[in-house]
Order: C-alpha cells, then sequence, then structure tokens
C-alpha cells in the first residue's frame, strides 16, 4: 500500500469520526502543548536572564566585592555561617578607591555603587513613590550601560567634589515635568536640592518592574549621610575587556582585598568577588531542574495518549473487521493491512502534535502579551513535539495493527 493512499484513509477515518479521534489524540494534544509551554517559557527565561537581566544587574564582563555574596544563608551549622556574615566589615570607599589605583589593566574600569535613602520631589512639590536612588561614581554610566539621552552624565569631578547634581530616570521626568525640558530643573533627594543634568534613555522594565523609575547622583553628594573614606557603600564593581580575564582578575582583587584587610593566607575572606556566572548559579541550578523533570511529565502524557490511540485503534480494526476480509480477499496482503493500521496510527498521532504545537504557541503568545513571563519560541522544539507526535501513534501502532494482519480472511468476511 502506497504511503499517502494510507494516510488519505488515515484522513477520511478522521473526518467522518471527528469526535472519537479528538479524544483519542487529547493526551498527545496535551503532552505536546505542555511541552511547547514550558520549554518556551523556560529558555525565554534563561536568554532573559543571561543577555538582558545580567547585564542590567550588573554589566557585561564584570567583577562584585560585596560585603557578603549571593549565597543563601544557612542557620545549621552549614557552609555559611550567618554570624560569621553579620561581623564581616563593610565595603567603603577607601577600598574602592585602592582598587582604582591598583587595577591599572587596559580597558579595566572600577566602579562603585550606594543605596540612597529618600523621596524624589519637583519643583512644584509633587512626589513621585517608589524610586530607587543610587550614589554612583562616574565609571558606573559606562559599567552598566546606562545611556543619557538628554543633557549628560555627571563627570569623574563632580563626583569627587560630591555635587549636587542628578540624572533622573523617564519615568521620574514624565512624570515630574510631563512636556517641559527636566535639564537644568531643580529636584530635592532626601529634602536636599539637586540641579538635573541628564536624563536616561528607556530601560523598560524587569519581571514588571520599571527600571525607569530611577535616579543617579554622586557617590559624595550630600543626599548621602557618610561619604568620607570609611563611609560604606553597596559594591564595587570592576568591569574588564575580555571575558577570558575575569578569572585572573577576581583572584588580583582577592589578593588586594586581603592585603588592605590584613587577612593571613589560612584566614577565610570576610568579603565575596562574585563574577556574573556565579550570579546566575541559583538560576542555572532552577533551569536545570525543570529541564530534569520536563521530559518524565511530558512521557506520562504521551503515554496516555498512545494507550488511548492504541485502544481506539483496537476498536477500529474490529469495526473494520469485514472491509479487511474484503481487502484480503482481493489480494491485500499482510504487509499491506499492517502498514496501512500504523499509517492511520501515526497520522492520528501526528495531527495531534501539531495541534498541541498550535495550541502551546497560541498560549505561550498570549503569556508573553499579557504577563512579565518571557519566552521564546525555538522551532527546533516544535519538530522535536511532532517527532514524539508521530513516535507515539507508530508504538502505539504496533499491537492493532499486528491483530488486523493477523485476521483470516474467511473468518474476517463471515464477521457480523
Amino acid at each position: 500500500m502506497q504511503l499517502w493512499e494510507g494516510v488519505g484513509l488515515a484522513l477520511e477515518q478522521i473526518r467522518t469520526e471527528k469526535l472519537k479521534s479528538f479524544f483519542s489524540v487529547l493526551g498527545v494534544v496535551v503532552g505536546v502543548m505542555f511541552l511547547i509551554i514550558v520549554v518556551s517559557v523556560v529558555e525565554g527565561m534563561d536568554r532573559y536572564v543571561r543577555e538582558d537581566f545580567s547585564s542590567v544587574v550588573s554589566g557585561i564582563n564584570t567583577l562584585t566585592v560585596r560585603r557578603w555574596s549571593n549565597e543563601f544563608i544557612q542557620i545549621d551549622g552549614g557552609d555559611v555561617d550567618w554570624r560569621e556574615r553579620l561581623r564581616r566589615p563593610e565595603v567603603t570607599l577607601a577600598e574602592y578607591e585602592l582598587l582604582r589605583e591598583e587595577m591599572t589593566g587596559d580597558g579595566v574600569l572600577v566602579g562603585a555603587l550606594a543605596g540612597v535613602g529618600g523621596s524624589v520631589v519637583g519643583e512644584n512639590g509633587m512626589e513621585v513613590n517608589g524610586s530607587r536612588i543610587a550614589a554612583i561614581t562616574a565609571e558606573m554610566f559606562e559599567i552598566r550601560d546606562w545611556v543619557v539621552e538628554r543633557g549628560r552624565p555627571f563627570s569623574a569631578q563632580e563626583t569627587l567634589a560630591g555635587s549636587a547634581v542628578a540624572v533622573i530616570g523617564l519615568e521620574i521626568a514624565d512624570l515630574l515635568y510631563e512636556d517641559r525640558e527636566p535639564v537644568g530643573r531643580t529636584i530635592r533627594v532626601g529634602g536636599i536640592p539637586y540641579r538635573i543634568v541628564g536624563v536616561l534613555e528607556e530601560q523598560g522594565s524587569v519581571f514588571g518592574q520599571s527600571l525607569d523609575n530611577f535616579l543617579l547622583v554622586p557617590i559624595r553628594s550630600p543626599a548621602r549621610s557618610r561619604t568620607g573614606p570609611n563611609a560604606p557603600i553597596s559594591e564595587i564593581t570592576v568591569q574588564v575587556p575580555d571575558p577570558a580575564l575575569v578569572p585572573a582578575t577576581g583572584v588580583e582583587i582577592e589578593g588586594i582585598m586581603r592585603q588592605e584587610r590584613r587577612l593571613r593566607p589560612s584566614d577565610t575572606p570576610n568579603f565575596a568577588v562574585d563574577t556574573a556566572e556565579e550570579r546566575l548559579g541559583a538560576w542555572d541550578t532552577i533551569s536545570a531542574v525543570l529541564f530534569t523533570a520536563l521530559p518524565g511529565l511530558v512521557g506520562i502524557s504521551l503515554v496516555v495518549g498512545g494507550i488511548v490511540i492504541m485502544n481506539i485503534m483496537l476498536v477500529s480494526v474490529m469495526e473494520r473487521t469485514r472491509e479487511i476480509g474484503v481487502r484480503k480477499a482481493l489480494g491485500a496482503r499482510r504487509r499491506d493491512i499492517l502498514v496501512q493500521v500504523m499509517i492511520e496510527s501515526a497520522t492520528l498521532s501526528t495531527l495531534g502534535a501539531l495541534g498541541g504545537v498550535l495550541v502551546g504557541i497560541a498560549i505561550v503568545s498570549t503569556l508573553a502579551a499579557v504577563t512579565v513571563l518571557p519566552s521564546a519560541i525555538d522551532p527546533l522544539w516544535m519538530t522535536l513535539g511532532v517527532a514524539l507526535g508521530l513516535m507515539v501513534g507508530m508504538a502505539a501502532g504496533i499491537y492493532p495493527a499486528l491483530r488486523a494482519s493477523a485476521l483470516n480472511p474467511v473468518d474476517a468476511l463471515r464477521y457480523e
């Protein structure tokens, strides 16, 4: 029997028995749909975290010096002692200055950042709620790739002098000044007046949180209560021009910090040097678990779908016993009957897989449109979903096909 003739017979069977065919492929539809949804969301998250979120949070090819690393605190005497963590000294401006002097390689940038408390109030007395205020050094503009769309960033001299200047995000500019030009106007940060020198270009959002409700001031500006050499800061960020330099730079930073803090070689570091890859460690664990569990979850749905298809094909063989007898009486070989039933089963399952792919794409597109979840629809997984449907159909059709091909033509013709 020709392949396309078998496919045609299978499609005709599906057309005449729509409801039965729908329920027979429902398990395959659900399994493939689940595969497309989960993989698309996980891959979208993975790309977003690695390409966008990582660069927004820390910059590209960076190492960050903090009081604590991003590892989870354990209180059961495990690898991380929370009491020891609380005794760690703060990272200071003096250590930032030291690293900036010592890290003299070509293309190496050293910047510092500290959080600032307080509200943001415009000239008209309007207050912007929920703003993130960061005190930074001038190098952070390049490290974090913050582009000033209007005006200018503040300079290294203004940072050193602690000038009362500010660069604001687009959302703050729109809320406080609407159609007016904000550059050159005054804004109050923590009750202290600042002159706006620049407006950042639109940065969008991260997981639904706006990145444009943001304000930057020099790290020694009046809004900070402490600006001397021992003033604590949130982090020191070191950026290198080549990813291959990150490991060696990390060793160099640790050596400088250990010497500055007078730590012996046997002493545990009382600071943390994190790389972008280490900061992504938690996400790597989560994505690995999801991709490990996914085959089992999808497999359950496909096995159930295969069993349903096998039962439906057994019923179909029984209902068409006389037809099979006629075919054999007219010269159809056992192989022809076997191939026919196998093709029908595979066609049924493949159509279900295609339906699952289409439904999965529709759901993923809807989620991307109405939620903050990123998604990435990969043609590879779509092809894999259809291939799985085909394999399930062929596996489910083996037993019904063997039953049909083994029928005695005389007994089949007499079947009522």
